[in-house]
């Protein structure tokens, strides 16, 4: 059969060959001298690279790691809603599987970098020999010889190798190649490489690289788009800029031409694509919600947990591609930065221009350089930050000069500032010297739903919302009324406003406190000195409850551990915006506190959850069916820190604070809301802190080396003012409905002058109303008022209006020359 003669005349010149060629070198090996010379040549060179390919191949990466290689990726980060509000990346970069890509993406780079990428075996001999050549003819020039790698071969580089330019490390590329292709299949190698693949723009990848260039993804590019990506490989910091915009185009069109060559596209739709430009758009900044506190809080804290690179472990913030989902509220947000920045720019006033933002060196290079590497920058209104780089001359990150007008003479090149547009140049802008700080958190979890630390995180990275260490003042009253509350006082407790004085010793003599403003005088109930915040009845109240128990209140509820001073009772000691609110917020939760948390949950790549905030355990809630039984519920959240009871009458008397106190401001917004203003001698600092059932926020303005901000501000007029902005911009997030009590509280109708129970009458929310509800815990509620206690309190009135004339006339009296008075302030505690 012709098959088998076929065998057996192969069989014959497999056995019968070799034995002629090997007589046929010992019969020339003697007396052919060129033969001898080839013969040691060969030998040596087949020696020799088998020795290298052992001496090199031996320590070299294993090819079998690329079966769990992961892409390294950014972290992102979804907002309350789920939304995405930003990502933490220092590359842009999107893991697809190979089935994501569109073929005519693929075969555009299979065109471009290695048409022979499906038949070779990790190299293409062709190529490499081109190589060599390309490298022999610039050897010496100091140029960078090209081609010659397969995809393949990139792959090995990219991952395994690094970017090191010799003949060593090509080498090493060759033998990775053939070890990875026996492996991973060819799809598996092309996932990889067009996944990781550096293409320019801060990209690596084509997913990344199609928003870096078009803002598309890779399903909605066209023809034309596809084939310029495939060019970026072989020059990606060249080909997406404007001054080889010509040679991207040709290179763009051999793409196309070598796409026809090889059968993916048509002729006529090839030279369609060749018609169009590169249409490019300008560099995409990341897209991120304009809350740079609220997210570098998250940062820092995902940092400490998770580290911040792939050496800290698989899950690092910068290369784990977490998915993590915060309490950011946008909305809440957007209406937290400008109430402050309202706040802070109407404080501001007139005063224009009050010092640079930075200053750069001019020795050290130019100057816009300087500032796009520093990260300076504003999001307000048309402001830009700029840098003075001559007298009268402003210049901006991108490198565009402009004129500079409205600056003071003393500005000098390197000088940071903002500017904004002003006729055909830039005109000078303030930023505000005075800082501050807003926090929102919801009550019934912790959650921290807008965080506001300064004017813009963009101006500098210090967060006065978590880490300024500032006085509350009177904001710290509330929970010295709570310990007088735990301590067997009620609202309706009668305590005198009068002078307070304690002996400090024989250095310090004796200390005597006042009310701000003066004045005092008569005994009032714990609601009107709350109200009115009356700092002398509150030393009392304090001596009366006991400074222990007030400090060990104060601390329990996270806000400081303080000593047993009067002082600390008036808001004397540090503490920061964030434990105020968080102190708050147990107030309106019935005394149970949830830590202040910016983090719900972590998932990993694979989106498995590895951290979570709520921890509670829900027995029950995955039962495969329903037993019948009430329906299963999570655990309480938080910590007991408070009687229930002692809560709510804090929150309710802190509403008379809004109706009719120093927070009066806001009781035109006509909501249920609670809270406490304050201010620290100076005043140094303008506070106010409280809110709704849903929604607690804190606010303080001041200087960041605190100093005087001007007899005129009070928390009542300053900080209230941003709360009444911050409401008012989100009206939809406010309800109507009131705080409820807990059980064991008693609703009592009483006279809100003297504390006396009442029968007869209508209680009203009315500021001037003279019959209110009061809270109280169960047989704590005060007597039936009598008629000569109305008599005697009718009294005791117009007593103290005669003495206020007395006083007043004293005064005036002093400003003419007479005696004046002895006047004691607290040296440092709160003002109201």
């Amino acid at each position: 059969m012709p098959e088998q003669a076929a065998l057996q005349y192969y069989r014959y010149r497999i056995s019968r060959d070799p034995k002629r060629l090997i007589a046929w070198f010992g019969d020339n090996w003697s007396h052919n001298r060129k033969l001898r010379v080839l013969s040691y040549l060969g030998g040596f060179a087949v020696v020799a690279i088998l020795l290298a390919w052992a001496t090199l191949g031996r320590n070299l990466p294993d090819a079998e790691s690329l079966l769990e290689y992961e892409t390294p990726l950014p972290t992102v980060v979804r907002g309350i809603d789920g939304e995405i509000v930003s990502t933490y990346a220092r590359e842009r970069r999107v893991q697809l599987q190979y089935v994501d890509f569109p073929e005519r993406l693929t075969q555009a780079f299979l065109s471009a970098e290695d048409k022979t990428f499906f038949s070779h075996g990790g190299v293409d001999i062709t190529g490499t020999a081109n190589a060599v050549i390309d490298y022999a003819t610039k050897f010496g020039s100091g140029e960078r010889a090209v081609g010659g790698s397969t995809i393949t071969q990139q792959v090995a580089k990219n991952l395994l190798l690094g970017d090191e330019y010799s003949v060593t490390r090509k080498l090493k590329e060759m033998i990775l190649a053939t070890r990875i292709e026996s492996v991973l299949t060819k799809e598996e190698i092309l996932e990889l490489y067009l996944n990781e693949i550096p293409l320019g723009r801060r990209s690596f990848g084509v997913q990344a690289a199609a928003r870096a260039y078009f803002d598309k993804d890779v399903g909605d590019l066209d023809l034309h788009e596809m084939a310029f990506l495939a060019i970026l490989p072989k020059a990606p910091e060249r080909y997406g800029r404007e001054r080889y915009r010509d040679m991207a185009i040709v290179r763009r069109n051999f793409v196309l031409d070598q796409m026809v060559a090889n059968d993916f596209v048509a002729s006529g739709e090839a030279e369609a694509a060749k018609r169009m430009g590169l249409g490019l758009v300008e560099q995409q900044r990341t897209r991120s919600a304009d809350a740079g506190y609220f997210l570098e809080e998250v940062r820092r804290q995902l940092i400490d947990q998770f580290g911040e690179t792939a050496d800290d472990g698989r899950n690092s913030v910068y290369s784990g591609g977490l998915w993590v989902r915060t309490s950011l509220d946008v909305e809440l947000q957007d209406a937290a930065r400008d109430a402050l920045r309202a706040q802070l720019i109407s404080y501001h006033g007139n005063r224009g221009f009050t010092g640079p933002i930075a200053t750069l060196n001019p020795d050290n290079g130019d100057l816009t350089a300087q500032l796009a590497s520093s990260n300076i920058g504003i999001n307000y209104r048309d402001w830009r930050v700029g840098v003075v780089t001559a007298p009268g001359r402003i210049g901006f990150s991108d490198g565009e000069e402009f004129a500079l007008s409205g600056g003071p003479s003393s500005l000098k090149p390197g000088d940071v500032v903002a500017a904004a547009r002003s006729g055909g140049g830039y005109a000078i802008r303030g930023v505000p010297e005075v800082s501050g700080a807003f926090l929102a958190e919801a009550p019934q979890t912790g959650r921290v739903l807008a965080m506001q630390g300064g004017f813009d995180s963009r101006l500098g990275s210090f967060n006065r919302a978590t880490q300024a260490l500032r006085q509350p003042g009177s904001t710290i009253k509330p929970f010295v009324y709570a310990a007088a509350l735990d301590q067997g006082m009620t609202p309706a407790t009668q305590v005198p406003d009068q002078t307070f004085c304690v002996w400090q010793g024989a250095n310090l003599g004796e200390k005597c406190f006042r009310n701000f403003g003066g004045g005092g005088g008569g005994v009032h109930t714990l609601r009107w000195g709350l109200e009115q915040s009356r700092n002398l009845m509150t030393v009392h109240i304090a001596d009366d409850a006991g400074m222990d128990n007030v400090i060990k209140t104060i601390d329990r509820l996270g806000i400081g551990s303080y000593e047993p001073y009067y002082s600390f009772a008036l808001g004397a000691g540090d503490t920061t915006v964030a434990r105020m609110v968080n102190a708050y917020a147990a107030l309106a939760n019935w005394g149970r506190q949830n830590p202040g948390s910016v983090i719900d949950y972590v998932q990993d790549r694979d989106g498995k959850v590895i951290f979570r905030t709520d921890t509670r355990n829900c027995s029950g809630c995955n039962m495969a069916e329903w037993d019948g039984q009430p329906m299963p519920r999570f655990d309480v959240s938080g910590k007991q820190v408070l009687d229930p009871r002692t809560a709510f009458q804090m929150v309710h008397m802190l509403q008379g604070v809004v109706t009719r106190g120093t927070a009066v401001r806001l009781r035109s917004l006509d909501l249920p809301l609670f809270g406490k203003t304050g201010t620290t001698n100076g005043p140094t600092n303008a506070w106010f802190v409280g809110g709704s059932p849903e929604i607690i926020a804190g606010m303080y303005v001041g200087f960041d080396q605190p100093r005087n901000l001007g007899g005129w501000v009070q928390g009542g007029n300053t900080a209230a003012t941003i709360m009444k902005r911050f409401v008012e911009a989100t009206p939809d997030r406010w309800q109507a409905e009131d705080f409820v009590a807990p059980p064991g509280v008693r609703m009592v109708k009483i006279d809100r002058r003297s504390g006396k129970r009442v029968f007869e009458g209508t209680p009203s929310n009315e500021p001037t109303a003279s019959i209110i509800w009061e809270a109280f815990k169960p047989d704590t509620e005060p007597p039936r008022a009598t008629r000569s206690d109305a008599i005697a309190a009718k009294r005791n009135e117009i007593l103290e209006l005669i003495r206020r004339g007395r006083q007043g006339a004293l005064s005036a009296r002093a400003r003419d020359g007479g005696d004046q008075p002895n006047d004691f302030v607290e040296d440092q505690g709160g003002i109201y």
